[in-house]
């Protein structure tokens, strides 16, 4: 089943937002994000998708990345943040009933030069997670992130 999908690259003081999953014996990151709706358009899922899962309403800026992961294309979007509050996420795999079926998904913010250390899926984003943040930081200064992918 192809499926496509949009993300979010959020930063916000040196650090970016990224989705912790605990998922049966397993503990790994994802960009915010999901699948993108019939009638949606990409930018269209990354907006939604950013206030189902984080709680806060973004703005988007460039398309960052295009992946083609196994089971379709995802693409990342650089955001900003415009309002909401951080960790109220309201879509479906934040209710207790779904969620307790697909592990848990906490919202978190992970300093920049932490993330190359974190199991982040897919850990190709981490290959060009330094061009991203440098291209999806406001003031265009580059981000240290530590050791190298």
């Amino acid at each position: 089943m192809v499926r496509f999908s949009s993300r979010v690259v959020l930063v916000r003081d040196h650090s970016v937002a990224l989705i912790r999953r605990e998922r049966e014996s397993a503990t790994y990151y994802v960009f915010p994000g999901g699948g993108v709706e019939e009638g949606e358009t990409f930018e269209d899922a990354a907006v939604r998708e950013a206030y189902e899962e984080l709680g806060v309403r973004v703005r988007l800026g460039a398309l960052l990345l295009v992946f083609d992961a196994p089971d379709g294309e995802q693409r990342y979007y650089a955001a900003q943040l415009t309002g909401g509050t951080f960790g109220t996420g309201v879509g479906a795999e934040f209710r207790q009933q779904y969620g307790g079926m697909r592990g848990r998904y906490t919202p978190v913010w992970i300093p920049v030069a932490d993330v190359a250390s974190l199991d982040v899926r897919p850990s190709e984003i981490l290959r060009v997670l330094p061009s991203l943040l440098q291209r999806s930081s406001p003031s265009g200064s580059r981000w240290d992130l530590g050791r190298s992918a």
